[in-house]
């Protein structure tokens, strides 16, 4: 009696392509339309973008199934996840341009844990910023991250646990007030100050917004909803045409709960310059935003003593208009 391989022909492999070409419509769905997929229960919704690059992953294995069961049937569908995903996160993978740039900038959560600050900064310094912000910053650690910086960066304002270094000239430094109602007074973790540019006044927000939490009832991102949005009301309401944003987002640019920000700053789209966890990153939670001016690339460093990654950007200024 003679079998066709691998069921090829029969009801059962017909059934198991089928199956194959639509789990691959699903991914390529959730890829295409994140943004459908409901926050209610649990914030399912803010859980998958926070991931959303990984999706690509399921790419080499779709792709095998495919070929191993019935390729006629199922390789449009996995051909849908390539161009789901490249029209997503594509041109990360393309080579890097020198692109011309005004000010680089460093953004790092420290961590209230840090054995050793001056490691740390001397860390960040390596890539010669001319604008590094820090959270986590704790009243015990605070001389130490002061003492390290070298005297190129004269400038320099704190608030709460957050605080910006610069080679420029730094006015009107205030705290911005982004806690949640139900944190007590003493919570500041924003700030924001003019830093007086070569190439005209910018200015410059630093933010560490609340954790998120994902446990039994899902993924709990109410605090930094909140503080998002709160954070968003500043930016919009900023007189200067030009700013940078330099935080702890604690997600992606890709959650919807961001999106406050999201629709007032823009960022590069080079998605894959994770920063937390340290020890083996899977998202950029960590940001460096900008309004009238264009990021122009995005990278992680070298860990230091903290569970994020510093992150690094170029920023090209531009007029900021009327």
């Amino acid at each position: 009696m003679r079998t066709s391989p691998r069921g090829a022909g029969t009801g059962g492999g017909r059934r198991r392509g089928l199956v194959v070409a639509a789990f691959a419509v699903v991914v390529a769905g959730l890829l295409a339309f994140h943004a459908a997929v409901p926050n209610t229960p649990g914030h399912l919704g803010s859980l998958l973008e926070t991931f959303l690059p990984w999706l690509g992953l399921s790419i080499p294995v779709l792709l095998g199934l495919a070929l191993w069961r019935r390729p006629a049937v199922c390789l449009p569908a996995v051909l849908l996840v390539v161009l789901a995903w490249s029209g997503l996160f594509g041109r990360c993978l393309l080579p890097e341009r020198d692109r011309p740039y005004d000010v680089t900038a460093v953004q790092h959560n420290v961590s209230d844990e840090n054995a050793d600050p001056a490691a740390t900064v001397r860390a960040l310094l390596e890539v010669r910023p001319d604008l590094v912000a820090l959270e986590e910053l704790t009243p015990a650690a605070l001389p130490e991250y002061a003492a390290a910086f070298p005297p190129e960066y004269p400038h320099h304002t704190v608030h709460g646990t957050v605080g910006l270094w610069s080679r420029y000239p730094l006015a009107e430094a205030r705290p911005v007030d982004i806690r949640p109602r139900d944190l007590g007074a003493g919570w500041n973790r924003g700030l924001r100050a003019t830093a007086r540019t070569p190439h005209g006044d910018v200015a410059v927000y630093v933010a560490h917004l609340p954790s998120v939490r994902l446990g039994l009832t899902g993924f709990d991102c109410a605090r930094r909803d909140e503080s998002a949005a709160l954070l968003a009301a500043n930016i919009a309401a900023e007189p200067l045409g030009r700013v940078i944003l330099l935080g702890d987002l604690n997600n992606t640019v890709h959650d919807r709960g961001l999106e406050p920000i999201g629709s007032l700053l823009t960022t590069a789209e080079a998605d894959f310059a994770f920063s937390w966890p340290a020890g083996s990153p899977v998202a950029r939670i960590d940001q460096i935003m900008v309004r009238s001016s264009t990021v122009t690339e995005v990278w992680a460093l070298p860990a230091t003593g903290s569970d994020h990654l510093p992150i690094a950007a170029r920023i090209r200024l531009r007029d900021p208009g009327p």
